[in-house]
């Protein structure tokens, strides 16, 4: 498993790469007017583009049908993932995860796989080391100096972390996907997911009123979910073969 999200991952770079090529060769005096780049109205744009030179048109075409390739290929690796969750030995775990607002399937996959076993970091600030979520420090004799977060640990668990973040800048709310999502899951995992949402979403704002960059805010964010993360997780491990109790 660990295998195919990191391979998803060099996939989705390729897909970044691949849609970075096109937009900067699409222009040539056409512009997007409005809506979110890649969604079906940018789709749609890019459908009615047409180049005066014939060598234009060629390139253009090419690059199109790269991104395709490309988002093709990152489905077919996320349906092998999905294919193979069901006898995962810990599909429960990435259930578990799932409480968490913005820790979707995929990126409780990442997480389990990149961590394995949650119950050998003796704390939440442990795994946050362990994600490259802490504040890296430079010394020199007496003095010390901090600064952004280290990035010494593993970069596919802090990036589904960072990723995940952004679902937490409304407020917290009962959403239908999430319910259906978690409705089979002991209440012990729905009550931390939901004190984690509130918490958090709450945090989100207050850190935003503050007129914090947003980058930080999201990244300040991500670590605070490393707590929640870790606890939901150990609470499955540490449970009995028979599973977590609903109590």
């Amino acid at each position: 498993m660990r295998d195919l999200i990191r391979l998803r991952s060099v996939v989705r770079q390729v897909v970044t790469r691949a849609r970075q090529h096109l937009q900067g060769f699409a222009p040539h005096g056409h512009k997007h007017e409005r809506g979110t780049a890649w969604r079906m109205a940018y789709r749609r744009w890019l459908s009615t583009l047409a180049f005066e030179h014939p060598a234009q048109q060629i390139a253009f075409q090419d690059y199109v049908d790269a991104v395709m390739d490309a988002e093709r290929r990152l489905q077919q690796v996320e349906e092998q993932i999905l294919s193979l969750l069901p006898e995962w030995s810990q599909r429960p775990e990435v259930d578990a995860l799932q409480a968490m607002r913005g820790i979707a399937l995929i990126n409780a996959v990442v997480l389990v796989a990149e961590v394995g076993d949650f119950t050998r970091f003796s704390n939440p600030r442990q795994l946050m080391a362990y994600f490259g979520l802490v504040p890296g420090e430079q010394s020199s004799g007496a003095t010390v100096w901090r600064g952004g977060i280290a990035k010494t640990g593993n970069t596919h668990a802090r990036r589904a972390l960072v990723e995940g973040a952004w679902a937490l800048q409304d407020e917290a709310a009962h959403r239908p996907a999430q319910v259906d999502r978690i409705e089979a899951l002991p209440k012990v995992v729905r009550d931390i997911g939901w004190k984690a949402q509130v918490r958090l979403c709450t945090r989100y704002r207050r850190l935003s009123a503050r007129g914090k960059n947003a980058n930080l805010v999201n990244v300040a964010i991500a670590r605070e979910m490393v707590d929640f993360i870790w606890s939901i997780a150990c609470t499955v491990q540490s449970a009995p073969k028979g599973g977590v109790t609903s109590i």
